[in-house]
């Protein structure tokens, strides 16, 4: 079944509550229900970020804008429709944030190690 890159987008100067957070921990359960869920992860603050270029390392995100990509999620769904319907779900999208949806041509994923 193809799968699909999910990024989440979001204002950096927006606040997260608790009841906001649980909505998307809902939304994940019940993607994991339904199989449609392979990954999902919220990222740090882009003052966490690091950028490297051929130059060296520089503090923060490697582009300013004026939103950010606040989480990742990789879903499997039949066609990109079935895929737009889940992220259309996607608790961001009542908060003011963007949900964008790319197929995944190729890729790579090794188990995790323990520790």
């Amino acid at each position: 079944m193809p799968q699909y890159a999910i990024l989440i987008y979001s204002d950096p100067t927006a606040e997260h509550d608790a009841a906001e957070l649980a909505e998307h921990d809902a939304h994940s359960a019940d993607l994991i229900r339904s199989g449609a869920l392979a990954a999902a992860y919220a990222l740090a603050p882009r003052t966490a970020a690091r950028s490297v270029r051929a130059e060296g390392v520089t503090d923060g995100p490697f582009t300013e804008s004026k939103e950010l990509i606040a989480g990742i999620g990789i879903i499997e769904a039949p066609d990109l429709d079935a895929a737009l319907a889940i992220a259309r779900r996607n608790p961001a999208t009542r908060h003011g944030a963007g949900v964008e949806v790319r197929e995944i041509e190729s890729g790579y994923l090794r188990e995790a190690t323990a520790g």
